[in-house]
């Protein structure tokens, strides 16, 4: 009976419906794949699930297919799932879900087939470099399906490169991708990291540290005096000189003259005694190593033994002077409010004694009021028993 519905529904031609759905499935190989076929409204019709050969996985609940990797997971009058448990490749094409009617309805799910690269290979043409010059890396993703992207990554910039896309005998495809690029020597130790995207693995990559050589770089500090070079002091000048490699030694020399034939030079350090003024000039560390060479410069101008020493105290007579105008300027002001005071204490005691004279008759009775005190002859007596 199940052959003979079998045979009469393959005998029909079918029609898409919007009655029956299902859904698109991407699968990574090796893992499980899950088919639902739905149907919105059911008159009891049949649910059956046909493979890419159009061969009847699931008639209902039952599985005339025999591959034990086909399982059903839920069924009823609405729904058909089924599960396929270790997809392959051979799995992947066009999965029929069919509601057995007349004409009989159906609807197509998808299978695709993830196949994830290989561990991507990160090749570089040279080891060592040298700042300035321009090297080549290749990042490989084999394998994979469908094809990988590449990206590259120099510490915290992205950085174009190339790719080429090849598919393989076996319907794989493997991607190569090529980055061009001139170092620095802030590029020393800085990784290089090619990163694989491909939706069936994350964080997929791989790096490769940069090792950069470069020339020296050079700076002169002085370590005594730490002012002005005068006549009879002595100079003490360091060379700091850093490169990759590393510089063995390094070189003192005098532009356009010699070296004081008293100077001492040891090993990074430059010490000349009693200076005078003949040694003016400029003075060159050079460091080298197998990039190149580097200098720095120190200009020396001795100046006169007592330069710079006007300096403190023209301040110290400028301090002591706004000082003296400050108190000469208090002692003024102090002076003319003590002199207002005075002149007007001075003016009533005049007054007072005077204040007798004024009703005097005579030069002899404005003499005696004066002296005595008494105003006029009416003035008030006052007797004390």
């Amino acid at each position: 009976m199940l052959q003979a519905a079998l045979h009469k529904g393959a005998a029909q031609y079918p029609v898409v419906s919007q009655n029956l759905v299902t859904d698109n499935v991407s699968v990574v190989e090796g893992e499980m794949a899950i088919i639902s076929c739905r149907v919105k409204d059911n008159d009891d019709s049949v649910i059956q699930l046909l493979n890419p050969n159009r061969q009847t996985i699931y008639f209902r609940d039952m599985r005339p297919l025999k591959d034990a990797r086909f399982q059903l997971v839920n069924f009823s009058d609405n729904e058909l799932r089924v599960s396929l448990s270790n997809v392959s490749l051979s799995d992947e094409g066009r999965y029929v879900c069919q509601l057995y009617t007349d004409p009989p309805q159906e609807a197509y799910a998808d299978i695709t087939v993830l196949i994830p690269p290989g561990n991507p290979i990160i090749e570089a043409r040279d080891e060592v470099l040298s700042e300035g010059n321009e090297t080549e890396m290749t990042c490989t993703a084999m394998s994979s399906k469908p094809a990988a992207t590449i990206r590259w990554m120099k510490g915290d910039k992205e950085l174009p490169g190339k790719p080429k896309v090849e598919l393989t005998y076996d319907k794989m495809y493997t991607v190569t991708s090529r980055l061009t690029f001139t170092v620095s020597k802030e590029d020393d130790g800085v990784p290089v990291v090619c990163i694989v995207d491909h939706p069936a693995v994350k964080d997929f990559q791989a790096q490769k540290y940069l090792e950069v050589q470069y020339k020296p770089e050079v700076k002169i500090v002085v370590e005594f005096p730490q002012g002005l070079t005068r006549e009879g002091e002595n100079l003490e000048l360091t060379c700091q000189a850093k490169g990759k490699p590393q510089p063995q030694r390094v070189n003192w020399v005098k532009v356009d003259d010699d070296v004081p034939s008293h100077a001492v030079i040891t090993g990074a350090d430059l010490y000349i005694e009693n200076l005078n003024k003949s040694y003016n000039g400029t003075y060159r560390c050079l460091a080298s190593n197998a990039v190149g060479e580097s200098y720095d410069d120190y200009i020396l101008y001795v100046y006169d033994s007592r330069a710079g020493e006007g300096a403190p105290r023209t301040v110290d007579h400028a301090v002591i002077g706004g000082v003296v105008a400050v108190v000469v300027f208090a002692m003024l002001c102090l002076l003319i409010v003590l002199g207002r005071y005075f002149a007007r204490h001075k003016g009533t005691y005049f007054t007072h004694e005077a204040k007798g004279a004024d009703d005097a008759a005579d030069a002899d009775t404005a003499i005696i009021n004066a002296e005595g005190g008494h105003t006029n002859s009416d003035e008030k007596k006052e007797y004390y028993i």
